[in-house]
């Protein structure tokens, strides 16, 4: 086998393949039941058409005998009125006509016997084209059951392509919503956090803090007034009051003295720059007195 045999077959082996996989059952069947019933109707014209043409001989057939009739007639009345000439030629004419006749005769015979053959294979013919419509009706019922039980089985199994692009789609939706909760998430944390406040703010980090001391600071003076008002109203000893303060005051300022030992400690501890402590003495005096 030469090469382009060789390519020629494997075009045609392709072509083929791809004809087979593109034809659907219930389209051939269909066709090939049209292409029966054209043939069918064919049959029918070519009967019509026969019957046609033996309609016109014995159309010419009953012309002839009333011909034949006719010259029968004539030559009579020729015999009667003696004139043996005339009669000679009426028969004459006569027989030409029966001979036409029997011609006519075997041509209608011929075109009868041709019309029943077609009547019958007519007939047969449509007989096996009610045959085909009930096996092609069956066939593509039984088609379309085995082509619906194969989708759904891929439906069911997932092996169908519609069945992949769902379950993409399905995941793409599924990561897209665990983004959006988890930026959702990130937003309310910083939210909380106060991390769009000190973006959009043009306070640095001293300044909120102080802020927040200031706060902290008109709180107390409320408290200690609400304090106040409330002791005024109460019942207690003024005298247990006196000696409670003396107490009061040596607890504080023993308290103060660890706190200032601690400090100095801890500052010690943790490296402090002395002139940032000394500085900050400074401030704290200016801000008592």
């Amino acid at each position: 086998m030469g090469i382009l045999s060789r390519a020629s077959y494997v075009i045609r082996s392709r072509l083929n393949a791809i004809l087979g996989s593109a034809e659907d059952p219930s389209e051939q069947l269909d066709y090939s039941y049209e292409q029966l019933r054209d043939q069918l109707q064919d049959v029918k014209s070519g009967i019509a058409d026969l019957t046609t043409q033996k309609k016109r001989l014995e159309i010419q057939k009953r012309r002839l005998e009333e011909n034949v009739e006719k010259h029968n007639e004539q030559a009579r009345e020729a015999v009667r009125q003696d004139r043996d000439d005339l009669a000679r030629q009426a028969l004459e004419k006569k027989k030409q006509k029966m001979s036409q006749m029997e011609d006519l005769e075997g041509q209608i015979a011929d075109l009868q016997d041709t019309q029943d053959q077609l009547v019958e294979k007519k007939n047969t013919l449509q007989s096996r084209i009610e045959e085909f419509r009930t096996q092609k009706e069956t066939m593509k019922a039984r088609y379309e059951a085995a082509e619906a039980s194969t989708r759904v089985s891929e439906a069911m199994t997932g092996a169908g392509d519609e069945m992949e692009d769902v379950s993409r789609s399905i995941e793409r939706a599924n990561e897209r919503t665990e983004d959006m909760e988890a930026r959702a998430e990130a937003m309310d944390e910083l939210e909380q956090s106060g991390a769009f406040e000190d973006a959009l703010s043009d306070k640095d980090s001293i300044d909120r803090e102080l802020d927040s001391l200031s706060t902290d600071s008109e709180v107390d003076a409320e408290l200690e007034t609400l304090q106040a008002e409330v002791g005024d109203g109460s019942s207690t000893d003024e005298s247990t009051s006196d000696t409670s303060e003396p107490a009061d005051e040596s607890v504080d300022a023993e308290t103060s003295e660890a706190s200032a030992a601690d400090g100095g400690a801890d500052a010690g501890d943790n490296g402090t720059d002395p002139a940032v402590e000394a500085e900050l003495e400074e401030l704290q005096n200016e801000s008592d007195s």
